[in-house]
């Protein structure tokens, strides 16, 4: 808790914490709120965005009124609920593009509604590894409840969930959206300062996170936790739902994130998404993973973007990397990262987040 004695943190993710205590409603329960009484079956996908830009506008309106804290949660729930909502049609446009998946941006195209597994390894199920009461996230995120999703559309060399993001992408609780939403309200109900999701990765499963939230009946922040490989279309389906933004940022080159994550462009697409994300102003901690030998080609552009581009970010500048997985098992094939970060090399990085005036002591 002392953590929330810090300004620039309670500046910095005031949304987050509001709804974190209950004193305004989270994006999502904003969302159900906000409707037309028209259907969605007959309209394209076309008309169906047209829709979701129109609804936009009403649900801007009554989320800055409870950012000013002029609605507050029983106000919301006193408004009369539309025939279908904001999140109805955000759910309607997720099924869509499962059909011809491009939640991410390997765009692969597979029908995964039919049954067939995209790049991700996932079709049309949603697999929980495991939920939990994290207590091993930022400080502002502690007690978070945790939700790890099988599969991923990274294939980093060094992965510390390899088991699950991997290996076995399938050996967790196969989840409908409703028992998506039993297992949120549990973890609120224990303690859970936000619904936290992750991986694996998160991506993946959209449809089903959407869906979920229709069901949700606790007030509760939702937390994105992720790569941030999405399209841009994912990212619009997710900016008025998510409270608390919490995505990594590794890599400086798309040269090392093809080496050592096997995802191309990388560079290009996460800082894109971000820039849209920060723009917006929504509460956001940024973690950046110090790897060793990769402190100029990573560290101090990730670090310099931030500061030019996210100046309302908190930054987790982490020191946990060692080595897992492939590099491991393979050292030889990656003797720059075979190895955990030196003491040298953590303080550089620090000094560079100091130097260029980044807000990262009190979550790293």
């Amino acid at each position: 808790m002392t953590v929330w004695r810090s300004r620039v943190v309670r500046e910095k993710l005031s949304w987050y914490y509001n709804v974190m205590i209950n004193r305004v409603p989270a994006k999502f329960v904003i969302a159900r709120y906000v409707g037309t009484e028209g259907g969605l079956s007959g309209l394209s996908l076309e008309e169906l965005w047209n829709l979701h830009r129109e609804l936009s506008k009403e649900f801007s309106r009554l989320f800055a009124e409870a950012k000013e804290l002029r609605l507050s949660l029983r106000d919301v729930e006193k408004l009369e609920k539309p025939k279908v909502s904001y999140l109805d049609v955000k759910i309607e446009i997720a099924r869509r593009i499962m059909s011809n998946c491009h939640f991410c941006e390997w765009r692969c195209s597979v029908d995964r509604l039919s049954g067939r597994r995209g790049f991700c390894r996932l079709a049309n199920e949603t697999y929980v590894a495991s939920y939990f009461l994290h207590i091993g996230e930022e400080p502002p995120l502690v007690p978070s409840g945790t939700i790890f999703y099988g599969s991923c559309n990274f294939r980093c060399v060094f992965c510390q969930n390899h088991d699950i993001s991997q290996e076995h992408p399938y050996s967790g609780l196969k989840v409908s959206a409703e028992e998506l939403a039993a297992i949120q309200d549990y973890l609120r109900g224990e303690g859970a300062r936000n619904i936290n999701h992750v991986g694996g990765e998160p991506t993946p499963n959209i449809y089903t996170i959407l869906s979920s939230l229709k069901y949700v009946k606790y007030n509760v922040p939702q937390l994105w936790n992720s790569n941030m490989y999405l399209t841009e279309e994912s990212l619009e389906l997710l900016r008025d739902v998510i409270d608390i933004w919490l995505p990594d940022f590794k890599y400086g080159t798309n040269t090392c994130a093809s080496r050592l994550s096997l995802v191309r462009d990388y560079y290009d697409v996460v800082a894109r998404n971000l820039k849209v994300i920060c723009s917006s102003g929504d509460p956001i901690i940024i973690r950046h993973l110090v790897m060793p030998n990769h402190i100029d080609c990573c560290t101090e552009r990730v670090l310099t973007w931030i500061s030019e581009n996210c100046p309302t970010a908190l930054v987790n500048v982490m020191d946990q990397y060692r080595p897992e997985y492939l590099v491991l098992r393979r050292p030889e094939n990656y003797r720059e990262i075979a190895r955990r970060p030196t003491r040298e090399e953590i303080e550089r990085a620090y000094e560079i987040a100091r130097r260029l005036r980044i807000d990262f002591e009190d979550v790293s």
